[in-house]
């Protein structure tokens, strides 16, 4: 079992920032790719970004592309989605998830999910 908690979201004006935070506890977090999705009210939850186990590869959405950045610090067992260049589009619920995979952007490939953390990019 995986525990990921997030957090960092908030209330952010267009063309701000944000840096999202996903701590992770129970088995070793190095095993695990990691990927940001996000869900806003009346869509699907889909993909933004991923960092692949054991790796330096990350991959992102087209739409989040350029704008976020997402890293892991493996001996803090944590992963963050730095985003910049926000828009009001960006608004949605963001959920860290973590699957043993070596990397996709599929959304039921991840096993294990934090309960999310709002975002709210005012115009």
């Amino acid at each position: 079992q995986v525990q990921l908690i997030e957090s960092g979201g908030g209330l952010v004006q267009a063309g701000g920032s944000l840096r999202l935070s996903c701590a992770a506890s129970g088995r070793t977090f190095t095993h695990y790719t990691m990927g940001w999705f996000r869900q806003a009210p009346g869509n699907e939850r889909e993909f933004v970004a991923a960092s692949m186990r054991s790796s330096f590869t990350t991959y992102y959405a087209d739409s989040v592309k350029g704008r976020f950045t997402i890293s892991r610090d493996d001996a803090k067992n944590t992963v963050y989605l730095q985003m910049n260049s926000l828009k009001p589009e960006d608004t949605a619920v963001y959920y860290c998830a973590a699957t043993g995979r070596i990397m996709t952007p599929t959304r039921a490939h991840y096993d294990y999910w934090g309960q999310g953390t709002q975002v709210t990019v005012s115009s």
